[in-house]
């Protein structure tokens, strides 16, 4: 059972960013730091990558845990109200990630996807992958 009114509900759902959300800041500072120029949300690009190096090929995703399903099966059964939509849509958000990594691998992109816990412990890390992967092409 929801504990909030649908107004509460509506408010608090159309407070969650899919754009500029702070991951994607703290990634986005560190590697503009180092004098990397990328795009972001990139439209022309299958999936609209968060971070996008064109030239590179390069897509980075920054997926939140909760959106993405990290540890889906053991996390789950955490989900205590509105499990009938909730299962679904996250299911259907791995999904969407998995098609969306296989067409950009297809297209010839490499394809960096991060945990928002991740980024938030070491982004000086997760920097150094992508930028790692920025000098191997």
């Amino acid at each position: 059972m929801d504990n909030h009114t649908k107004e509460q509900r509506r408010r608090n759902m159309q407070a969650v960013k899919n754009k500029d959300s702070n991951i994607e800041k703290k990634l986005r500072q560190e590697l503009w730091a180092r004098g990397l120029r990328y795009r972001k949300n990139c439209p022309t690009v299958f999936g609209k990558p968060d971070i996008a190096f064109i030239g590179r090929k390069i897509a980075v995703f920054c997926d939140s845990e909760f959106w993405h399903g990290y540890d889906w099966e053991n996390k789950k059964n955490n989900i205590k109200s509105r499990r009938d939509f909730w299962w679904p849509k996250i299911e259907k958000n791995m999904q969407r990630d998995k098609k969306v990594t296989e067409q950009l691998t297809a297209e010839g992109w490499l394809v960096i996807r991060f945990w928002g816990d991740e980024i938030k412990k070491q982004p000086i890390r997760c920097a150094d992958i992508v930028e790692e992967a920025i000098r191997k092409r």
